[in-house]
C-alpha cells in the first residue's frame, strides 16, 4: 500500500483557486478511482503473499533459477484532513521467505508520508517523502506504485532494475505556491532521492547515486480550464562507482499548457531546452543542449483511473554512471467492475542512449520493458483476495547485474484490513 500521489491539487481557498498543473508538481498523478477515496481514517492491514519467480537466483553458470517467496505485509495507515490540513502516513514492513534459497530471505520497510498545509488563504506548503529498503524490487505491497505516473521532469527515474538486490531508496520533495491574483500563480520547490547498494557484489556494473534538484514556475489560467506558464528547472546527480566521482547536471527552461476539463481529468503538454554539464575526472568537462519533450495525462472516475505519461530528458544516477538521453513511457489503468472485482494493469518502456560515450563507465545505454496486471476480488467486507502477473525485460549488453534479462513472476495475495474512521 501506498500514498497516492498529489499533483494537481486546487490551492485552497474557494471557487477561484488554481491547480498546481502536472509538469510543476512534484507528486505523481492519483491511480486509486474516486469511489476508493477515503478521508479522516486509521486503517490496518495484513497481507501473505506467495510468487513463484523464474529468475530468483542465477546460478555460477550464469542461468537463471526459480523458487517461491512466501511474504507477510503488516501496514499501518492514517489520512487526516482539516480546514487547513491534508497528511497521509503508511508504514508497511514486510518478511520474505524463499522455499529453497534460504540466502535470499530478506526484511523489506515501505514508508510513505505526505503533507499538504495552508499556511494563508492563497499560500500552500506540500511536503512528501517515500523509504523503500528492499531485496527484491518487485516484492512490494503495492506493485503500482513502484513506477509513478508524473508529469514533471524531476519526478524520480527508475533506470535499471536490480530485481534481487539490497537496495536503499530514498525520494522526496517540497513545494510551495502562491496565488497571488484571481488567476495567476507561481510557486517552487526541491526535490531529492537517493539510491544506495548495500552490497555492491550483487549489482557488478551499477553504482550508488544521489540527486537534488530545485524548480520555479510561474502559471497563468484562462477561462478556468487552459493553463499556460513557464518554468526553471535544476539537478545535480552524482554517482559514486570505485574511483572518482561522477557529476552530471541539468538546466531547463520549459513552456507548459494544461487542460484542466475538470478536478479528475486533466491533460498536459511541456517543452523546452536542457543544458547539460556532465564531468568525470579526469576527462575534461562536456557541455550540451538538448530538447525535452513531456507529455501526461490523469483521469479519475467513480470506477475508473487512467494515467500515462511520455518523456525525452536528459537523466542519469538510477544506477548508472554518466548522463543519458532518457526516453520513457508509462501507464496505469485501475477499473471497478463491480463492487466486489476490480482489475488493474501498470506498463513501461524506456530507452537510455549514452550522451557522450567517453563519460559513460556503464556502457551506452539500453532498454527496458515492465507490465503488470492484477485482478482483486473482495470475499468479506474485510477479506479480500489478489491474483497478478508481472513480467521484465532489460537489456544493457555491458551491466553484469543484468546477466540474466528476463523475469517472470506469478503471485497471489490474501489481505484482511480494517478502517475506523477518525473522531469516533
Amino acid at each position: 500500500m501506498s500514498v497516492s500521489g498529489w499533483s494537481q491539487l486546487a490551492t485552497p481557498g474557494g471557487d477561484n483557486s488554481m491547480m498546481t498543473p502536472a509538469p510543476v508538481s512534484g507528486a505523481g498523478y492519483q491511480t486509486t478511482t474516486l469511489s476508493e477515496d477515503r478521508a479522516n481514517y486509521v486503517r490496518g492491514s495484513l497481507l501473505f503473499t506467495t510468487a513463484y519467480s523464474d529468475n530468483a537466483s542465477v546460478s555460477p553458470a550464469g542461468t537463471p533459477l526459480s523458487d517461491i517467496s512466501y511474504s507477510i505485509w503488516p501496514s499501518i495507515a492514517l489520512d487526516e484532513t482539516t480546514s487547513r490540513l491534508h497528511m497521509v502516513f503508511n508504514y508497511s514492513p514486510g518478511f520474505t521467505l524463499y522455499q529453497r534459497m534460504s540466502s535470499l530471505n530478506q526484511m523489506d520497510q515501505n514508508f510513505n508520508v505526505s503533507l499538504q498545509y495552508r499556511l494563508s488563504p492563497h499560500v500552500t506548503l506540500q511536503l512528501a517523502d517515500s523509504l523503500q529498503k528492499s531485496s527484491s524490487f518487485y516484492n512490494q505491497p503495492d506493485l503500482a506504485s513502484a513506477v509513478p505516473v508524473a508529469g514533471s521532469a524531476q519526478a524520480p527515474v527508475v533506470t535499471v532494475i536490480a530485481p534481487l538486490a539490497d537496495q536503499l531508496r530514498n525520494a522526496g520533495n517540497a513545494e510551495l505556491t502562491y496565488q497571488f491574483s484571481r488567476d495567476s500563480m507561481i510557486g517552487g520547490g526541491g526535490t531529492f532521492s537517493n539510491l544506495h547498494y548495500p552490497n555492491s557484489s550483487q549489482v557488478p556494473g551499477l553504482f550508488d547515486s544521489n540527486a537534488v534538484g530545485g524548480s520555479a514556475f510561474y502559471s497563468h489560467r484562462f477561462s478556468r480550464k487552459h493553463y499556460l506558464g513557464t518554468t526553471y528547472q535544476y539537478q545535480r546527480i552524482v554517482a559514486y562507482p570505485v574511483g572518482p566521482e561522477n557529476l552530471v547536471q541539468t538546466q531547463g527552461i520549459l513552456g507548459f499548457y494544461t487542460l484542466q476539463l475538470t478536478h479528475s481529468f486533466s491533460v498536459s503538454v511541456s517543452g523546452g531546452a536542457q543544458h547539460s554539464d556532465l564531468q568525470q575526472a579526469p576527462l575534461p568537462s562536456s557541455k550540451t543542449w538538448s530538447p525535452v519533450e513531456i507529455v501526461s495525462m490523469g483521469w479519475r472516475a467513480r470506477r475508473t483511473s487512467l494515467a500515462a505519461n511520455y518523456m525525452h530528458v536528459v537523466s542519469g544516477g538510477g544506477g548508472l554512471v554518466g548522463a543519458f538521453h532518457a526516453s520513457t513511457a508509462n501507464g496505469s489503468v485501475r477499473q471497478q467492475l463491480s463492487k466486489t472485482l476490480t482489475i488493474g494493469a501498470t506498463g513501461g518502456y524506456s530507452i537510455y542512449k549514452t550522451v557522450n560515450p567517453l563519460f559513460s563507465l556503464t556502457g551506452s545505454g539500453g532498454h527496458s520493458v515492465t507490465g503488470s496486471a492484477t485482478i482483486e476480488y473482495r470475499l468479506r467486507q474485510h477479506l479480500q483476495f489478489q491474483a497478478g502477473y508481472t513480467r521484465l525485460h532489460q537489456s544493457f549488453a555491458e551491466i553484469a547485474a543484468i546477466s540474466s534479462p528476463d523475469t517472470n513472476r506469478e503471485f497471489i495475495t490474501i489481505s484482511y484490513q480494517f478502517s475506523r474512521a477518525l473522531g469516533r
